[in-house]
C-alpha cells in the first residue's frame, strides 16, 4: 500500500515541478512583450492568480545602484486597481488598462501554446 502513496507522491512532485518551470518560463517571455530586454536587466511579467498580474524589473543604473521595481495589478469589476513596491493602490487609467490587457491576451496565448506542446 505505501507503494501506491509514494508513487501519488512522485506524480505531485512531478507536476509542481512542470508547473514552476512553466510559471518561470512564461514570466520570463512575458518580460519580452514589449520589446528586447537590456544586458543586465531581469524583467518579468506573469499571472498570479484569476485576478492578479505582476510585473518585476531589476535592474542596475551607471553608478553601479541595484533597482528593483514590482507592480501588482489587481482586476475587479470595477476597474483595475495598481501598487508599486509598497505604494498604496490606486486605479490605472483606460490607456494603461488597455496596455495591461493586451500584454495578458499576449502573455496567455503564449502559456496556453505552451501546456498544447507538452500534452
Amino acid at each position: 500500500m505505501s507503494g501506491i502513496f509514494s508513487v501519488k507522491a512522485q506524480d505531485d512532485d512531478r507536476q509542481t515541478r512542470y508547473y514552476r518551470e512553466l510559471l518561470r518560463k512564461a514570466a520570463k517571455k512575458g518580460g519580452e512583450l514589449f520589446g528586447p530586454i537590456p544586458e543586465g536587466v531581469r524583467r518579468e511579467f506573469f499571472c498570479l492568480n484569476a485576478h492578479t498580474w505582476i510585473w518585476h524589473e531589476e535592474w542596475t543604473d551607471a553608478q553601479g545602484e541595484r533597482h528593483i521595481v514590482t507592480t501588482r495589478y489587481d482586476v475587479r469589476p470595477n476597474g483595475v486597481l495598481k501598487a508599486q513596491d509598497g505604494q498604496p493602490y490606486r486605479f490605472i487609467e483606460l490607456q494603461e488598462a488597455k496596455h495591461l490587457y493586451k500584454a495578458a491576451r499576449i502573455y496567455h496565448h503564449y502559456v496556453q501554446n505552451e501546456l498544447t506542446a507538452k500534452h
